[in-house]
């Protein structure tokens, strides 16, 4: 039975397709055959999917039975939960919602079709009926236990989770010299920034006036206020407009989760936590990687998520055990 609460909490999950042939054919519209290197911000791992969707959402129903409603955002894709979520949680299935990005783009259609989950992310706050509070999940990221409203806002507030850091100057030096090298030494043609998340992140806090440190974010459900970027974007459409430009990630753009934490620091918002988050990248390890990754969940009763990023990049039989831990974890044969 879903838990109610006095002030909503939805969630949004932004989910794409990539082996589906039409996305395909779209995507490979925008880039240029001609160049003999793919766009940076267009890498297959970032679009494929292996159902990792299904168990994110169960894990949601299961562990968070206090959630509102779930949106599901994509490209004219359907991710195919329905039966699922028949099964296990058949009274939450009128909870469920597929939002197209014509939804969120209303106005903007003219930068559609975006590859971008930046600019995806940009636009979540245009979703109709979304609850002011709002956690913002990627489809690798699931739930590994119980988990409350406090967990992700307190007296209305979003929990920050993060760490401040230093900017990352290093970076930004050595991406800037890479480039002057490169136009000294090379009759090539430059070659586009790969988009980096720490960059990504600097943007946005950069935008608001801080200078010598910045709150950085990682892969973990991530609590934001809808009226807090609302009220930014109509004050600068402009910046707004020329982040969702970029139909690939861009290494100049600023990341949505930064830019809301920064607002929310600005505001005077002190709710500030670790991630409490387990980040698995499977692929390219040894054998034992992923027993020791759940091994760490189980034991470690503050651990609430886990992110497994780029699966479909795992061994077979990595792909195989990751699934069969979290269908473990959610106990899915006897709820």
């Amino acid at each position: 039975m879903k838990k109610r609460t006095q002030n909503p909490i939805d969630i949004v999950v932004a989910w794409v397709d990539g082996s589906d042939p039409a996305l395909r054919q779209k995507r490979l519209r925008f880039l240029d055959s001609n160049k003999s290197v793919t766009h940076p911000g267009a890498a297959q791992t970032r679009f494929h999917s292996l159902n990792e969707v299904e168990y994110c959402v169960l894990s949601i129903l299961k562990f968070a039975s206090f959630i509102r409603n779930i949106f599901i955002v994509t490209d004219q894709q359907d991710p195919k939960i329905d039966q699922a979520v028949k099964r296990y949680f058949p009274q939450r299935l009128k909870d469920i919602r597929i939002v197209d990005h014509t939804e969120i783009f209303e106005g903007y259609e003219k930068y559609l079709p975006t590859f971008n989950s930046i600019c995806i992310s940009n636009m979540l706050w245009r979703i109709k009926g979304l609850s002011d509070q709002f956690v913002y999940f990627n489809d690798d990221i699931f739930l590994l236990r119980e988990v409350s409203p406090s967990d992700w806002f307190i007296d209305g507030k979003p929990i920050l989770r993060g760490k401040w850091r230093f900017p990352p100057y290093e970076r930004l030096f050595w991406d800037e010299m890479k480039e002057k090298l490169q136009l000294i030494f090379s009759s090539k043609e430059k070659n586009e920034r790969a988009a980096s998340f720490q960059v990504n992140q600097w943007n946005a806090p950069k935008k608001l006036g801080f200078r010598w440190r910045y709150f950085r974010s990682g892969h973990t459900p991530l609590a934001m206020r809808k009226n807090i970027l609302a009220t930014y974007f109509k004050t600068y459409p402009e910046r707004l407009e020329n982040n969702i430009a970029h139909r690939f990630r861009n290494y100049n753009q600023f990341n949505t989760v930064a830019l809301a934490n920064h607002l929310e620091i600005l505001s005077g918002n002190k709710n500030f936590k670790d991630s409490q988050a387990i980040y698995m990248q499977p692929h390219n390890r040894d054998e034992l990687y992923v027993d020791r990754k759940f091994k760490r969940a189980q034991i470690n009763d503050d651990l609430l998520f886990i992110c497994v990023q780029s699966l479909d990049l795992a061994r077979k039989k990595d792909q195989e055990k990751v699934i069969q831990k979290m269908k473990s974890i959610l106990d899915l044969e006897v709820l």
